[in-house]
Order: structure tokens, then C-alpha cells, then sequence
């Protein structure tokens, strides 16, 4: 353990700092307290605090930006848990939003400091008649709470800033502290009333109220910052009393019991922070490692102590760590250290090891872990409501909650069976599953319709008081819809590839290209067949001889770049030794150099029924060494030294067409079911034929374009429609747009926007085209703190490549994920343009009969589709009105259709 003390944060002549705290998986903490004249937020570098190199760093900056539109001491700072949003509470009876913007540095008025980041405030909350004390973001940001003098909680809509949710009005003191149930379902706070209150977040009504602790308490702490474990089992109060001595009262969540309490401080506790991370630990006596929290708490008396919930004693003890109270602490979202702020204006940092506080829970280990005892993950709570109470419009959509509620309930019975596996704590405490809510309130008046003497109708709509939340997560979760199927590649596309990049000057280019005229080529550049291998096997394997065949690429006024292209292997093989390949039913062998003739060898390829039967069905000879071979159940392609390709029929041996001339040797050959053959030659042009029809369907594409940067050509295969993908060793996949005639990007692991779709591309098998070329985002770890909108630019990028790939499994699977997506974040004119699209119809209300078009996209039915869809928004609220828009269109789509028939 590091215990370090930055003289360098401070706010203006050592004013106190009221609070701190530390942006989760990001490089910054916030201060906010006393400035000079007013309130003062300042956003500092967490690098330099960490580092002593980055601390006498001077190109390194320390204040990252400084922010005083508050007019009155700021009491707290707390970063939303995406870490793009501050909110800050002050004495001016305000609550400020900010957000990072694009602007550059700038000077602070009247101190000559810059501020090297730009952050605005983009909503102020003016709704408290007092000072604001304490702040808590919901654990998905949807909700912010508030806790002020004025003796009231307000819970605002994250989303919809400034949109108040609720007002919590029980308190009959001042609100010094709020709170978060890890799971959403509660939420508590702490007062000078000398209760602690806890609250659902259903129908934002008091669940208990907690007396006994605090009865002796006095005020004498600013604050009273309590927290919640990041198991949801433990809520850990400020202030309370035990025998006349300070503690920490520990709240159980099964039964509110409140039997147990952290001693040891000598003066009244300010503040407890749990670390948000459930650690373990193995030991020595247990086959399976101890799980457990840790709690850190702060007090008047200048002291922290660390608590694990493992152990009975403090993990440690750290006194005399300020001249002043302890006001607020942070926990880092690694676990790993520790900050904390006191009214003498100083701040502490305090590091821990791994061997000192245990190593955390894996994302999906927490929630598996919140699924049995919950049987509701962390990520799940994203696609709630929000919002007020929601008012059901339409029948239809109670009746479809109902159906997926009981279905819910039907899937907790069978997980309750098996016995939740919580968070080990001390000997003293038991954790227990907490008691599951399964009822819905449901007003029992129907809704009420009546007509206007002008024909209009008037609807009393339903209140639905309170609503089980049934609802999934979009934003990070996608749902494969439809059957995935396994789709097959062409096996003669290769695996590895080298590319060379030379730059010579023009002479040597010149003298080069001389020789290669004069002399005959050299040995080396043979690829040839060895005994017992298939082509699969040779086209698969590594180049291991340098080809030095070169590629000129001239640009006028430029010196020639040149490079060369060699995917195949140049393998060598003895005179007369054959090389065997199955093609369905038939075995073709080729044996290279089998003859000798005073003008050169003869290489023989012979095809045979199966491959055992030693019946000759053909065969044929050619006059250079075969480079490469093709063949599926129609055709047989054979590429050879002498530039040259060769086509058979595969039943008979018969030449369809006579040798076709290509400029240079072929690297890579793929041949489709459907006959289309593509060839990639050393000087990177592609060709493509189709041999069912004898065409050329072009020739000559350049892939020098997509040589840019590291990135070798590592394979050349035939997509679903039979267009040419080009993949490369850096994992950046192209398609040639045959409409287009340009190529098209499918993959790049090196765009930034790629960075947030590791964890969906996942979740698709990748024996599909485009999860097949995309295992290089796939291997990426997504990154938590990029802007929510990314995720839906990344989503509809492979929209667009499932649908390049005529991929349908996956074009359904995406369209699907960003369906999810806007039903949770918007905006609403991209789903009805989906919706829009997806209808396929003109309609015509004045004809007994509707010109319908059976519209298809993706070769499945538009019309199936937007039934799919509509079944999907049926059970969101919030989109019941959209729902019922669509839903009568396509009912009177359907009797349409019946009049027609």
C-alpha cells in the first residue's frame, strides 16, 4: 500500500474541498468546494498524481480545466457512471450538467492558468429551495437524485434533463446523503432527522424507514454519505451511535436488519464509499476463492479505515491522514486506489495491490452473480422507462405485458431452485436472497370510450401504477434472430501471404526489367505440386521462399513504388510424383514434370472415380508445370507457370475453352459452385470470370489501394454472392461492388468506431461471412467511456456489410440490434423510416382491393419482417402509441390481402 498527499491539488489559499471523485475507466477525478469568490469545480489529470515521471512531466498538464459559474460553495461533484456526464450540487440551490466539448484551451480570467479541456454546463437543474448536499447517479445513468436542506429528494430523468421523475418529501430534516441500490430497485437516503430511508424505485414510495442507530445522534457532520455494497446486500450508513461511540451502521437487505455496525472511529463518520468492484480472493483452506466487498470510511477525527466484508477487523487503518473532517472519497473503477478530500483543502491518494484487497469479478461474473440473486443482470436495467408513470393506451400492450411477465416469473421458479452463491461476508453477518416481488398492480376500470356529437372519439385511458420492468437490454446485448446457418467459402482461398514493399530508383527498375526479358525464369519461381499433398493443403500453407517477382506501380513525376503479391507456396516436387485432390465423387491427381520432351516437361492432371478406384475417367497433358488447380462439380481450373489458365470439364476432361492469357503468375484462385472463377496474379489485379456462361465479368482490378499501411493480403475468396473479398493480416476485409465498380470496406479493427462492437460481434457465430472476416474487432475489448451514439454508428456499418454480403442471417441479426437500440435511445425518425421501408405497400382506402407489392429485402418478406418488429415494440411503453400507428396499417393491410383473394 502507497499512501501519496499531491500538494498540487488544492483549490484557491487551501479552501476546502468538499468533494472528490474519480471518472470511471477514464484518466481524470473532480474536485469541487470553496474558490476564491464563489464555487469552484476543477477537473484534474489522475496520471501525475500516480506517476512521478508524469508529475515533473511539464508537457504533461496536471489541471485539465477549471469551472466557477457556481455562485456558492460546491458540496458535491459525482461523475455519471458512462463517464462522459459531471453533475454538481452547491449552496446556490443548483445542480449543473457538464459535458466535455470540442474546444480548445483556453485562459482562466484573472489567474493566467489554461484550461487545456473545455467542459460547459448543458442543463441546470433550479428546482431545491436550498443548499444541494449530495448527488447519486442511478447505476445506468437514467435517473439523478438530489438530496438537499430543504429536507426533499428529487429524482431526475437522465435522459430528459430537466424532467423531475419524483419528489421524496418524508424527510423532516435535511437530506445529507443519497444512495443507489446496485440493481435499481431501491434507492436510500440519510438525515438529519435522525432516520435512514429506504425507497422503491417502482413507485418511488417508502419501503422502510431505519430509526434505532441514530437516535442518539447529533448534527454535527456537514454530510452524511452512506453507500450501498456493490453486491446490493450491505447498506452502510454514516453517522449513527452504538453505546454512546460513533459508528458505521451496516443495513442487511433481506429483512432491513440493522443489528451489526463498523467501530472503532472516535468521532462521528462523514462518509463510506464501497469499492464498486466484488473482489476474491483464494485461500489457502478453500478449494473455490472467497468472495467479498470493501468498504472504506471516513471520519471527523482526520481518519479512514478499510473494511473487507470477509474479515472482522479493518484491512487498515490510516489516522491523522488530514488536519481536518474527512468530507468525501472516491474509489478508482479498477478497485486499485483510493482518493479522499478534507476541509483542510488537501487531498489524499491511497494505493492498493492486488495481494491486499483481492482481484475483482469479471463483468459477466457480476452479473451471472446478480442474475441468481436478482435474477436481474447489471446490463438489463438499460432498457427501462425512465420516465413518470406510464399510461397504458391500448389493450393489446397490457395483454402483452402480462404474457411476458408471467413467462418471467415462470423462468424465476425454475432459477430460485438452485441456490444463489452470494458475497462471503464475516462469520456474523448471512446473506440471503432477497424476497422477489412478483406481483404487478393492475387498476381494475376499464378503459372508457365516448362519442363527440362531431364524430370524434374520446379515450380515458388506464394508469398503470406500477409495472413489473420486463424489458431486455439493447445497447450492449444483441439477440440473434432467425436460424444461423453454416455458411462455406471456397477452400482454395489461402490463408497467409507475403508482400514485400521495395523502392528502387529507375535505373535498377530498368536493369531489372531487362534482365527479366532476356533471361529465362529461374528455378525458384516454380510452384509446383510435392507428393502426397492436396492443393487445399498447398494453397494453405505459408510462403517459405522469397519470390522476387516485382510489381510496378508508375506515377508521373513520382519514384516507382514497387511491390509483389505471393500467397501460394512455392513448393517443389520431384518428377513424376503426384498430388491428389477430391472433388466430390471424382479424385483428380496431378503429377507435374512427368514427362520429358526435347522442348520442355509435360505435367498430366487424371481424374478418377473416387479415391480408392484406380479407374482412369480421363486425363490430359499440358506443357508447363501447374501452378495452382480449382475444380468443383462441373469444371476443373488449372493455372500454370506459362501464364496460362486451363479449363475441363470435370466428367469428361473436354476443353470448354481454349487456354486464356493472363499477364502474370496467379497467387490465389477461387472457384464458386456457381462457376464463377476469380484469380488474383502477383502484380495485384484480380479477374473474374464465369464459366457457366463463358464470360468475363471483368479484369484487371487493381488491389494496390488497399495496401495501405502494414497490411499484407492474407487471402482472396468468393462471398455468398459470388463477389471477390480481399482479407489482410492487419484484419481489414474489402468487397468488389460489382454496381459500384470500386471496393467496399467490410472490416477495419483499426477504425475507432470499431473499438465499441467487440462485445456484439461476439455474440455472432462465426461461421458466417461477415463474423467470419470480423474476428480480428471480435478479439477487442470494447471501451465503456466512448459516446453512446457510437455503438449505433458501428451497428449500422454492418448493417450495410451483411447486406454487401448478401448475408441475411446476419442483415436480420443487426437490423434487429438497431430496432433494440432506438426502441431504447432514439431518435424516433430512424425507426419509423425503418417501419416506412419495411411496410412495402401503396395502399389506396377508396379501392375494395390494395395494390400490395410483395416486397423483399434480404431475400426474406418485408412484411414478415415489420410483424417481427411490431411484435418487439409491442412490450415497450413508451412506444405504445407507435405501436398502435403501425399495427392498424398492417391489419388493414392483411384484409386487403383477403379481398384480393
Amino acid at each position: 500500500m502507497i499512501v501519496l498527499k499531491p500538494e498540487w491539488v488544492n483549490h484557491d489559499q487551501d479552501q476546502p474541498i468538499f468533494s472528490i471523485d474519480i471518472q470511471p475507466n477514464g484518466g481524470r477525478f473532480a474536485t469541487g468546494g470553496q474558490g476564491g469568490s464563489g464555487g469552484k469545480i476543477v477537473i484534474w489529470n489522475i496520471g501525475p498524481v500516480l506517476s512521478e515521471d508524469e508529475e515533473i512531466n511539464p508537457k504533461i498538464p496536471k489541471m485539465l480545466c477549471q469551472m466557477d459559474n457556481h455562485l456558492a460553495c460546491v458540496n458535491i461533484v459525482r461523475w455519471s457512471n458512462s463517464g462522459h456526464l459531471l453533475a454538481s450540487g452547491s449552496d446556490d440551490k443548483l445542480v449543473m450538467i457538464w459535458r466535455l466539448t470540442n474546444e480548445g484551451s483556453s485562459t482562466i480570467f484573472g489567474s493566467g492558468q489554461i484550461n487545456v479541456e473545455t467542459w460547459k454546463c448543458i442543463h441546470t437543474l433550479n428546482s431545491h429551495n436550498g443548499d444541494v448536499l449530495d448527488l447519486a447517479w442511478a447505476p445506468h445513468d437514467g435517473w439523478l437524485a438530489s438530496a438537499s436542506v430543504d429536507n426533499t429528494l428529487i429524482i431526475w430523468n437522465g435522459q430528459k434533463f430537466p424532467e423531475k421523475v419524483a419528489v421524496l418529501k418524508s424527510h423532516t430534516g435535511l437530506v445529507k446523503g443519497v444512495t443507489w441500490d446496485p440493481v435499481d430497485k431501491y434507492i436510500a437516503s440519510q438525515s438529519d432527522d435522525k432516520t435512514l430511508r429506504i425507497w422503491r424505485t417502482s413507485d418511488w414510495t417508502q419501503q422502510e424507514v431505519i430509526k434505532e442507530p441514530f437516535t442518539e445522534c447529533s448534527a454535527t457532520t456537514s454530510v452524511l454519505r452512506l453507500s450501498w455494497s456493490p453486491d446490493g446486500q450491505y447498506l452502510v450508513s454514516a453517522h449513527a451511535m452504538n453505546g454512546g461511540g460513533p459508528t458505521a451502521q451496516i443495513v442487511e437487505r433481506e429483512g432491513w436488519k440493522h443489528d451489526k455496525d463498523f467501530v472503532g472511529h472516535r468521532k462521528a463518520v462523514t462518509c463510506v464509499r464501497f469499492n464498486s468492484n466484488i473482489l476474491q480472493k483464494q485461500e489457502k483452506n478453500n478449494s473455490k476463492p472467497t468472495q467479498y466487498c470493501c468498504c472504506a470510511i471516513g471520519s471527523r477525527d482526520r481518519s479512514i479505515s478499510v473494511w473487507l466484508t470477509s474479515l472482522k477487523r479493518p484491512r487498515v487503518v490510516i489516522k491523522d491522514l488530514f488536519n481536518n473532517s474527512v468530507l468525501d472519497m472516491s474509489w478508482s473503477s479498477n478497485g486499485l486506489y483510493l482518493m479522499a478530500c478534507s476541509w483542510d483543502g488537501s487531498v489524499a491518494c491511497i494505493v492498493f495491490g492486488h495481494a491486499e484487497i483481492g482481484t475483482p469479478l469479471t463483468m459477466d461474473e457480476k452479473n451471472e452473480l446478480y442474475e441468481k440473486m436478482y435474477h436481474k443482470s447489471f446490463q438489463k436495467s438499460w432498457n427501462r422507462n425512465f420516465g413518470t408513470s406510464q399510461i397504458i393506451e391500448n389493450a393489446e400492450l397490457l395483454e402483452a405485458l402480462k404474457e411476458k411477465i408471467k413467462q418471467d416469473q415462470s423462468n424465476m421458479s425454475i432459477e430460485v431452485q438452485d441456490p444463489p452463491t452470494p458475497v462471503t461476508p464475516q462469520k456474523e453477518i448471512q446473506f440471503d436472497s432477497p424476497k422477489l416481488n412478483q406481483s404487478i398492480l393492475v387498476p381494475q376500470n376499464k378503459q372508457l370510450e365516448t362519442r363527440l356529437p362531431s364524430g370524434k372519439r374520446r379515450i380515458t385511458p388506464m394508469l398503470l401504477t406500477a409495472v413489473q420492468d420486463t424489458s431486455t437490454s439493447s445497447s450492449d446485448k444483441v439477440d440473434t434472430v432467425g436460424t444461423i446457418t453454416q455458411m462455406s467459402f471456397s477452400k482454395s482461398s489461402p490463408t497467409k501471404s507475403q508482400i514485400v514493399v521495395e523502392t528502387v530508383k529507375l535505373q535498377d527498375m530498368e536493369k531489372m526489367q531487362l534482365q527479366n526479358h532476356q533471361q529465362p525464369q529461374p528455378q525458384n519461381l516454380m510452384s509446383s505440386f510435392q507428393g502426397n499433398r492436396t492443393v487445399s493443403e498447398m494453397v494453405a500453407q505459408p510462403p517459405s521462399i522469397q519470390i522476387n517477382q516485382l510489381m510496378c506501380c508508375e506515377v508521373p513525376g513520382d519514384v516507382p513504388i514497387v511491390k509483389f503479391i505471393n500467397i501460394l507456396d512455392p513448393l517443389k516436387l520431384t518428377p513424376g510424383v503426384a498430388a491428389t485432390k477430391e472433388c466430390g465423387v471424382i479424385k483428380l491427381q496431378i503429377t507435374n514434370n512427368c514427362h520429358k520432351t526435347p522442348k520442355g516437361s509435360l505435367s498430366k492432371i487424371e481424374a478418377f472415380k473416387n479415391m480408392t478406384d484406380k479407374e482412369l475417367k480421363w486425363d490430359t497433358y499440358l506443357g508447363s508445370s501447374i501452378r495452382c488447380l480449382a475444380a468443383n462439380r462441373e469444371i476443373v481450373v488449372a493455372c500454370c507457370e506459362d501464364l496460362t489458365l486451363n479449363c475441363y470439364n470435370i466428367k469428361s476432361g473436354a476443353r470448354p475453352l481454349p487456354p486464356i492469357l493472363i499477364e502474370d503468375l496467379v497467387s490465389s484462385i477461387c472457384l464458386s459452385q456457381e462457376g464463377h472463377c476469380l484469380v488474383l496474379t502477383k502484380t495485384g489485379l484480380i479477374h473474374m470470370w464465369d464459366f457457366k456462361t463463358n464470360k468475363n465479368i471483368f479484369s484487371r482490378i487493381s488491389v494496390r489501394s488497399l495496401l495501405t499501411g502494414k497490411g499484407n493480403v492474407n487471402g482472396c475468396s468468393l462471398g455468398p454472392s459470388n463477389q471477390p473479398v480481399i482479407t489482410l493480416t492487419d484484419g481489414r476485409a474489402y468487397s468488389y461492388s460489382m454496381d459500384l465498380q470500386t471496393w467496399v470496406q467490410i472490416s477495419n479493427p483499426l477504425d475507432p468506431v470499431s473499438i465499441t462492437g467487440g462485445n456484439l460481434v461476439r455474440k455472432v457465430p462465426v461461421t458466417l461471412p461477415l463474423a467470419a472476416m470480423q474476428r480480428a474487432i471480435a478479439s477487442k475489448r470494447s471501451i465503456e467511456t466512448l459516446p453512446p451514439g457510437v455503438t449505433l454508428s458501428f451497428i449500422e456499418t454492418q448493417i450495410t456489410a451483411a447486406s454487401l454480403l448478401d448475408s441475411s442471417t446476419e442483415y436480420k441479426h443487426w437490423l434487429f440490434a438497431k430496432i433494440n437500440y432506438l426502441l431504447e435511445k432514439g431518435p424516433e425518425c430512424q425507426l419509423r423510416e425503418i417501419l416506412d421501408d419495411l411496410m412495402g405497400h401503396t395502399h389506396n382506402k377508396k379501392s375494395k382491393k390494395a395494390k400490395l407489392e410483395n416486397d423483399e429485402i434480404m431475400h426474406m418478406s418485408k412484411f414478415e419482417l415489420l410483424e417481427e418488429i411490431l411484435a418487439l415494440i409491442k412490450t415497450k411503453l413508451p412506444w405504445q402509441r407507435l405501436y398502435k400507428e403501425y399495427s392498424e396499417q398492417v391489419a388493414e393491410i392483411k384484409n386487403d390481402k383477403l379481398e384480393c383473394t
